[in-house]
């Protein structure tokens, strides 16, 4: 049976980093207190000293904004879908231009013989 991964906030992971270069608490104290793989921690002290972990953290902070603009691009979408479709609506309503007097050439032929012989 395959062992169950579970994720562990950005917040956690610097809070136990800290910890430990801090001499704080030992890994293996850490380890067993979060129930986390030694080997873990380690691999997240060599991320933080990489600068990795750091960068974790700012993009959890762009999350918000950019669910925000997603919610502004999906109201634009939306806006312009119903404009689209009301041209569409108008463009098919319109009379056709072979059926409305044009200046130039004057009312469109009658197809009705009575009317040519008045």
């Amino acid at each position: 049976m395959g062992t169950r991964h579970r994720r562990h906030s950005t917040e956690l992971k610097l809070r136990l980093v800290r910890m430990y270069l801090n001499g704080e608490a030992s890994l293996h104290g850490l380890a067993r207190e979060h129930e986390i793989s030694r080997n873990l921690i380690r691999l997240w002290v060599e991320k933080f000293e990489k600068g990795e972990l750091s960068e974790e953290l700012e993009q959890g902070a762009k999350i918000p904004e950019y669910e925000a603009k997603i919610a502004a691009l999906e109201r634009k979408i939306g806006q312009l879908t119903m404009e689209v479709d009301l041209l569409k609506k108008l463009r098919q309503e319109r009379p056709r231009i072979s059926d409305t007097p044009s200046v130039v050439s004057g009312p469109s032929a009658s197809p009705l013989q009575k009317d040519v012989e008045s």
